[in-house]
């Protein structure tokens, strides 16, 4: 009877054991879709203000209008990618990366590239006072040095961002995922050390120890 009473304990804590562990497996892939849905979601929103910016530029320049819009909403545009760079960041952090992530960080590298351009064509016509800075990084499995650097370099330009707000444009640019356009600018640009940070198109930064060796371009 004792022996029959044992084994009714053990499949009965077997059970809930299987159950808890199916549990935590459920909540677990919940909780990730949930994330990757946040990350879609943002990539949306990003890409229809991107578009919607294009559209606008293409409109002054079609009707000659002045500057003031387009520089405005480039630079909203602008911040706005700096606060969603860290949101995805923190997604990432938290979540497991698989392909569906990586997938979705190709998408956000090609709308920065494209705004990048964007503000390029928009400092050629219209000489706005801000400074154009590209951080270029390695996403999929970077050495421990490259990571403790990619670290500092990141704070490093979120504090600066912080401090310039307006003057300056922050695009984070994963380099290595393949993508061919950002391979060209990579190319062009002579990005051969990650990270890289480049000034303005014309000024490269591999090795960075205090804020004042960036900000001695930006004057």
């Amino acid at each position: 009877m004792l022996i029959h009473h044992q084994k009714r304990i053990f499949l009965y804590a077997l059970i809930l054991t299987f159950f808890v562990f199916n549990l935590g497996i459920f909540m677990g892939y919940m909780l990730e879709s949930s994330r990757i849905d946040k990350i879609n979601n943002l990539y949306l929103e990003t890409e229809t203000e991107l578009l919607d910016q294009i559209t606008q530029k293409d409109a002054i320049e079609m009707l000659n209008l002045d500057c003031d819009t387009l520089v405005e909403e480039n630079i909203k545009f602008g911040d706005k990618i700096f606060e969603e760079a860290l949101l995805i960041q923190k997604y990432e952090d938290a979540n497991r990366i698989n392909d569906n992530i990586v997938f979705q960080h190709k998408r956000f590298d090609l709308l920065r590239a494209l705004f990048w351009i964007n503000s390029i064509k928009i400092q050629q016509k219209c000489s706005p006072n801000y400074h154009n800075i590209v951080y270029f990084y390695k996403y999929n499995n970077p050495s421990i040095e490259q990571e403790s650097k990619q670290k500092f370099f990141s704070n490093l330009l979120q504090e600066l961002k912080a401090e310039k707000g307006d003057d300056i444009m922050l695009i984070p640019i994963a380099a290595d995922n393949d993508i061919p356009s950002i391979n060209l600018l990579v190319d062009k640009y002579k990005i051969d050390t990650l990270p890289t940070i480049l000034v303005d198109e014309e000024i490269l930064m591999t090795e960075v120890e205090k804020r004042e060796d960036i900000e001695k371009y930006l004057d």
